[in-house]
């Protein structure tokens, strides 16, 4: 057997073993393989394809396949998923933790590679040890909105993403077998088999393995109970203290709900918003319409209840909205058949101030060019004087601050 040093002093906890790995390497099977295809369903609903203003990674090549086009029914889809895929992701945090403590010894095997077998494996395991914590860390310091990556969220979180995926399935290739082993002998209340996770000088007890599993359990589920609340409203939000959009809600009103970004941080100024300065620019088929907002006012107004979903994994309820249908605007520009647009912002930074929706959210009797919400004219810091609405489209494609819409073929 390899020599892993568990005699020392540091290695001596009895906690350690093939059971207790295999237990917290399953409940990671499972929760990382929805994490991934969850992520995966992230990137979908940006429509990358559609136009390079919604690609933030344009060299991807094959990784990002693209297999359908985003829906926009149920309206609440992007809310769930990207709600799973955070909340699901920080719950995960301890039992990660617990799963690399508890296979630490195997880092410090000695010799380092016995055989070429053995050094891929032991590669393996080094992707998959530093693509997990690196997709933790950047996702939870988006999650906390501490920009402090070397370049952009996007294409390191996606780069990373499949990295680790990749050494995580090779890695479950090569373990499935014994871990499955071991939950089974578990089971039947076997012996527990050698192993180079067992050291042969433990340390007295101070705390059982059910214990251990209570332990990563509890802290799971308080870091679920603190985070998972900013995926809604009322006093479940307040719940939310571990995360940026949890606590109360950051105003009273018909427009006292979330936001992601204020104006002043966008580079907005009052006095380019007012009636008399802004002009919404629709250019289509039939050439360019410019209308005011006292013009749009006088169109058929449509209403919509539709919620706010974000990449940070927080979201509103349903607000309701009311404004002009995208299709409408399409029409007044000369195209029959609702097409694609892209949507351009006043915002002067920012890495989605231009957007791109598909023809079918275009189409959709529920996207609206938004004048108001839940009764009320917009705030500023809500996009007055107007904003995209789309059913189940990410928080960045609602494009706040709307200064042109461009439809057509895109």
């Amino acid at each position: 057997m390899a020599r892993s040093l568990l005699t020392a002093p540091r290695w001596r906890s009895p906690l350690r073993g093939p059971r207790f790995t295999a237990v917290l390497g399953m409940v990671l099977l499972a929760g990382i393989t929805v994490l991934f295809v969850t992520g995966l369903v992230s990137y979908a609903s940006y429509n990358p394809d559609l136009a390079r203003v919604n690609d933030k990674t344009p060299d991807k090549g094959i990784l990002g396949f693209y297999l359908f086009s985003w829906p926009t029914d149920p309206p609440w889809l992007y809310r769930l998923t990207q709600g799973v895929h955070v909340t699901l992701g920080l719950t995960l945090v301890p039992v990660l933790l617990a799963k690399l403590w508890s296979v630490l010894p195997r880092l410090f095997t000695m010799p380092p590679a016995r055989s070429l077998s053995h050094a891929l494996e032991r590669l393996s395991l080094v992707l998959l040890v530093g693509g997990a914590l690196f997709q933790f860390v950047t996702g939870i310091l988006n999650v906390q909105l501490d920009y402090v990556f070397p370049g952009s969220f996007y294409p390191l979180h996606f780069y990373g993403a499949w990295v680790f995926f990749g050494a995580f399935l090779a890695h479950v290739v090569l373990k499935m077998p014994v871990a499955l082993r071991n939950l089974r002998a578990m089971r039947r209340h076997q012996p527990e088999e050698p192993s180079d996770l067992v050291t042969l000088d433990p340390d007295p007890p101070t705390l059982s393995r059910r214990g251990a599993f209570g332990l990563v359990g509890g802290a799971s589920l308080l870091l679920f109970a603190t985070s998972a609340g900013r995926s809604f409203d009322g006093p479940l939000r307040q719940t939310a203290v571990l995360t940026p959009r949890g606590g109360p809600e950051p105003g009273t009103g018909p427009n006292g709900f979330q936001i992601n970004k204020t104006a002043a941080y966008a580079g907005i100024r009052p006095a380019e918003t007012t009636a008399e300065a802004w002009r919404l620019v629709v250019t289509g088929r039939s050439g360019t319409v410019r209308l005011s907002r006292a013009e749009l006012l006088d169109l058929p107004q449509h209403s919509a209840a539709l919620p706010i979903a974000c990449v940070e994994g927080w979201s509103t309820s349903d607000q309701w909205w009311r404004g002009v249908r995208l299709r409408d605007l399409a029409a007044l520009a000369g195209e029959e058949e609702p097409p694609d647009v892209l949507v351009e912002s006043l915002q002067r930074r920012g890495a989605f101030r231009t957007a791109a929706l598909r023809a079918n959210q275009v189409a959709d009797p529920r996207s609206l060019l938004a004048l108001a919400v839940n009764g009320e004219d917009l705030s500023l810091d809500h996009g007055h004087p107007a904003r995209i609405i789309v059913p189940a489209a990410p928080g960045v494609l609602n494009t706040k601050w709307v200064a042109r819409l461009t439809f057509g073929k895109l």
